[in-house]
């Protein structure tokens, strides 16, 4: 075996060693909420993955440091088989309770339960969750097993900080490697010249946070188990609930806009929020995208909130305000949470064509690089808006003029403005490259006249901008077994970037003669 399989070999197998601990911490909530029946499906899900990592570190232990080809091909394999091995505890505890134990009582099957004895659903589900996306295959989340409302809230809470991050921070592993497998996991700010303090720092913002906003949610009137599940999945901007109708359940006005902050944490970058602890309040504004996290947002928010007021789909203007305010920056921060359901008011796959094409441009742009959303990230789109702009008014300099672009403080020079408007435009066509290969799957299996194709392009847009928000398409039911497989790899690209898994691609065919 080559140098190169043995590097990844070993860190696939320290990744999949830190998923088997996410598996056996989770064994507290079956005892916490008496579902001893569970807890073999558990355990069997975190033997699994650590013995296979156990034997990959060990016989591989002696392993090279992985260089940039390698940290590439480690985060999109990596997070592939987080989410295989992550997709165990909603197949077998489907399963233990169809199937029953024969010494503990196991509860009755629900027809949301029942879905997941399908590998292809349950791996669904671990990959939305992993990649915080937050498109389920479940309809009636409150009949869950507690343990799997635990375990959805659970994965999405790490995916949004990142697996790898996860695996950094817990072996602190110092050297070029870890810098490598940082980057490569669609990151580049760093909070300390170590790496790994770095990552540490995180997790203690990212804990810091979580305990903050479950306070908050309980404070403004949501039980506590809701309150701790959607503080972890709305600061990981996932947006997996543990209710039926998502938010719109509660029919709160407290609740919320007191997941709007929430939401808006998960979507300014971490180093930002270090700098503001530290006491350096300046980057509220100072700071490029944090500046723009907010005006965006409130754009949006004022387009939205006017869009479904004049067009009647709310009555009154604080309806309207309440409902698309929410919508927007659940979209904009990819959290996905949903207030605009049947159950309670108009449904978001209901809303005029221009409200919904908001909500999708939204999803698209996303927050910022560095925090915990999808999309293409705010600084990407404001690089191509200065970078054209830059072009433009070149034309009406002479040609011996020395200019430089300024880009949130930085002076770049020609070179260098050209380097970072490319990788910025590149991100942006392949984007929207893998968003059409998406939609014309979907227009091909979905039944001709069912869907709007405004409502095709706000799902295929939600799933590949790790978003969640759903105009009613998916479900283990409504979206046929192609469309699934379509959305899964929608989500690992828009997770990672598209760059990573391209590269993973490119390798695997090019050693199997495919490529050349």
């Amino acid at each position: 075996m080559n140098e190169a399989m043995e590097t990844i070999g070993r860190d696939l197998g320290r990744m999949l060693e830190a998923l088997s601990g996410l598996l056996f911490v989770s064994l507290l909530v079956p005892l916490v909420w008496d579902e001893y029946w569970a807890i073999p499906a558990l355990i069997v899900s975190g033997l699994l993955p650590l013995g296979i990592g156990f034997a990959l570190t060990s016989q591989f232990r002696e392993a090279t440091q992985p260089g940039k080809l390698h940290g590439m091909i480690i985060a999109a394999t990596g997070w592939l088989l987080v989410a295989v091995f992550g997709s165990l505890p909603f197949l077998l505890i489907a399963w233990t309770v169809e199937l029953g134990l024969p010494v503990v009582e196991t509860p009755s099957q629900t027809e949301t339960l029942a879905a997941f004895t399908e590998p292809l659903n349950a791996l669904f589900e671990s990959m939305s969750g992993f990649t915080g996306t937050g498109l389920t295959m479940t309809d009636n989340e409150a009949v869950l097993p507690r343990t799997l409302q635990w375990w959805r809230s659970f994965i999405e809470w790490v995916g949004g900080v990142g697996v790898i991050v996860l695996t950094t921070a817990i072996l602190a592993r110092p050297g070029s490697g870890s810098l490598t497998l940082y980057e490569s996991e669609a990151r580049s700010e760093r909070i300390h010249p170590s790496v790994v303090s770095t990552v540490q720092t995180i997790w203690w913002i990212f804990i810091l946070f979580t305990f903050v906003s479950i306070l908050l949610l309980w404070v403004v009137g949501m039980p506590l188990w809701g309150a701790i599940n959607h503080a972890m999945t709305g600061l990981s901007t996932g947006g997996f609930s543990i209710t039926d109708n998502s938010i719109a359940t509660y029919d709160s006005a407290a609740i919320d806009f007191a997941l709007l902050p929430i939401m808006m944490l998960g979507s300014i970058a971490f180093p930002v929020h270090y700098l503001i602890l530290q006491g350096d309040l300046r980057n509220f504004y100072a700071d490029l995208q944090t500046r723009w996290v907010f005006i965006y947002m409130s754009a949006g928010t004022l387009a939205l909130t006017a869009l479904v007021y004049v067009s009647g789909t709310y009555k009154s203007l604080f309806a309207a305000f309440r409902y698309g305010s929410f919508q927007f920056i659940s979209a904009a921060t990819c959290a996905g949470f949903q207030t605009a359901v049947d159950a309670t008011n108009v449904a978001l796959g209901r809303w005029p064509a221009q409200a919904q094409l908001t909500v999708v441009f939204g999803m698209i742009v996303g927050g910022a690089a560095g925090s915990t959303v999808g999309g293409i990230k705010l600084i990407r789109a404001l690089t191509l808006l200065k970078g054209i702009r830059f072009r433009i008014a070149d034309i009406f300099y002479p040609t011996t003029a020395v200019r430089r672009l300024e880009i949130n403080g930085r002076r770049l020079n020609d070179q260098e403005m050209r380097q970072e408007f490319e990788e910025a435009a590149i991100i942006g066509l392949l984007w929207f490259v893998f968003l059409g290969l998406g939609l014309f799957v979907l227009l091909l299996v979905l039944p001709q006249g069912e869907y709007a194709l405004e409502n095709v392009i706000f799902e295929v847009a939600s799933a590949q901008g790790n978003v969640g928000l759903s105009s009613g398409i998916t479900g283990p039911d409504s979206l046929p077994a192609v469309g699934k497989v379509t959305f899964m790899f929608n989500m690992w690209i828009g997770r990672l970037e598209i760059i990573p898994v391209l590269v993973t691609l490119r390798t695997i065919f090019s050693r199997g003669g495919l490529y050349q």
